[in-house]
């Protein structure tokens, strides 16, 4: 068995299909490069990357943190994901450039064709019906379907639009998140909502006997698996090859984001019923019961070689926080080392470009890597964080010559997901100490168990792990709108030039025992 949850880390607005023995599940991934991930799994509970759909959307100033620009709680949300006739369709608005993208592909890993659909469909699903008329289904509180022509260049001339769904009750979030299917010669619509009276995320579904019918439904999901409120719901549902169905859903967990979580489901007489409760232990059986799947998270030690087309990819489990400057990093240019220099002014950690992440993981995660500062500029800033709006650091700083270590943390008044922390200000400096020697080794923690939610940072002073500055206290705001992420950055807030090497990144998620035991 397996717990549920099945992964403690951002992964939301889930869409997964099955092809022959192999699941396929894409997430948003909003301002992170390379983006639009999918993962692929034979159990739909152990995951891997399969792919990016994209290195770079469109390469805006927004998208590169130019000019005070940026795109957070932006960029791609909510990606339908479907196979058909051989091909892959990823289709996703972005909520920066305001357009809607299709991505279409033979093989999962690629080439993906980028093309754009004419209009802006939120939270859309794709789906083709068995005349080969296609639609897409989306809105929010309003769900509309949407006849598409047949190359998918936007609505098609004369074609269906009309509304299916419409929220009736009082509610903070109306209908939305459409996940549209056809079984059982039933047309189906899943939807989320929060109503005002349950006050929490619940799914929901609308069936009709035709496209021209009328869609009748209700609730069918409510549980928050005793965890804060917080409801789980929306994403997609699947069959295995034995016939067992099951909705791939999230929940909001904090700071370190909105994480899946499997509910098995069934029909009866066409209708979805699904399980009372969330299970909190689950096992399906394996496709392919021997593979052993590459980690979500993960070490690295910066060994990297030119491929044969001349680029250098990144382990799977790095994003960049928007989109790279590839000009001012390497891992060539030093064996072993990441190495990042400052090609821009920047107030604070949000704008620092070129931070390389992962995502945070639960119930805690610890991260340990080695600094080499020593060309640094004075008024620079490296190091490891948590990025998120209310971010926590630890960093290397220089100042008239000389080295100190700081820990800084952005504070937030609000504790809830409303307040924007995205601005010029910088973050509050908790400890300072000198250091005589630039190369220093850091360790970043943080702890999500029962939505603590809170990070803290400590050096190696050649003996043992010592502490700097505070616990600070992340809160998962919609300025972000994305779970937490270890990061590696560097920023100048005086002059450009400045150059960090990261090596020997470790990375380790910790389980509740071994919480305790942290110093």
């Amino acid at each position: 068995m397996y717990p549920n949850p099945i992964i403690w880390a951002d992964y939301p607005d889930l869409d997964v299909i099955r092809v022959e023995d192999t699941y396929y599940m894409v997430s948003t991934t909003m301002h992170m490069m390379p983006g639009c991930v999918i993962l692929r799994s034979y159990d739909l509970i152990q995951w891997e990357v399969a792919t990016y759909v994209y290195d770079t959307l469109d390469d805006t100033p927004a998208q590169r943190l130019v000019d005070g620009q940026h795109i957070y709680s932006k960029g791609m949300w909510a990606a339908s994901l479907r196979y058909h006739q051989g091909v892959f369709y990823v289709i996703f608005v972005a909520n920066d450039t305001r357009k809607t993208y299709l991505y279409t592909s033979t093989s999962i890993s690629g080439v993906w064709k980028k093309q754009l659909v004419e209009g802006f469909y939120h939270d859309c699903s794709l789906f083709f019906d068995d005349d080969e008329r296609v639609y897409l289904v989306h809105g929010n509180a309003e769900i509309y379907l949407t006849e598409l022509s047949s190359d998918l260049s936007g609505p098609k001339p004369g074609g269906v639009h009309r509304l299916i769904v419409k929220e009736q009750q009082p509610y903070h979030l109306g209908y939305e998140g459409a996940h549209f299917y056809k079984i059982n010669g039933k047309y189906i619509v899943f939807l989320i909502h929060i109503t005002k009276a349950s006050g929490r995320r619940t799914q929901a579904y609308y069936m009709a006997d035709s496209l021209e019918g009328v869609f009748a439904g209700g609730e069918v999901f409510n549980d928050d698996m005793g965890y804060f409120n917080s409801g789980v719901a929306q994403g997609g549902i699947v069959d295995t090859p034995d016939g067992d169905w099951y909705a791939m859903l999230f929940q909001d967990h904090g700071a370190v984001g909105r994480i899946p979580v499997l509910v098995p489901l069934h029909f009866d007489q066409d209708i979805p019923v699904f399980a009372s409760k969330a299970p909190k232990q689950i096992n399906i059986p394996s496709t392919r019961p021997e593979y052993r799947y590459n980690p979500l998270v993960g070490s690295d030690r910066f060994d990297y070689e030119v491929e044969e087309d001349g680029r250098i990819r990144l382990r799977d489990f790095w994003q960049w926080n928007h989109t790279p400057h590839h000009e001012l990093w390497s891992v060539t240019e030093k064996p072993g080392a990441y190495r990042v220099r400052t090609g821009q002014i920047s107030p604070n950690l949000t704008f620092a470009v070129n931070t390389l992440t992962q995502r945070s993981m639960g119930p805690a995660c610890e991260a340990t890597v080695t600094l080499d500062g020593s060309s640094l500029n004075d008024g620079d800033y490296a190091g490891l964080c948590f990025l998120i709006g209310s971010y926590g650091m630890i960093a290397l700083t220089r100042e008239q010559g000389s080295f100190f270590l700081v820990m800084h943390a952005r504070d937030s008044e609000d504790p809830t997901i409303f307040g924007n922390l995205i601005d010029q200000l910088p973050a509050t400096e908790h400890a300072r100490i000198p250091v005589s020697d630039p190369v220093v080794k850091l360790k970043a923690f943080g702890n999500f168990e029962n939505n603590l939610d809170e990070c803290s940072f400590a050096y190696f002073d050649g003996m043992k792990w010592r502490d700097l500055g505070i616990h600070h206290k992340m809160i998962y705001k919609l300025d972000h709108f994305m779970g937490c992420r270890v990061g590696l950055f560097v920023y100048s807030t005086q002059m450009v030039g400045g150059t960090a090497d990261f090596s020997s990144f470790d990375y380790h998620v910790i389980n509740p025992v071994e919480i305790k035991e942290n110093p």
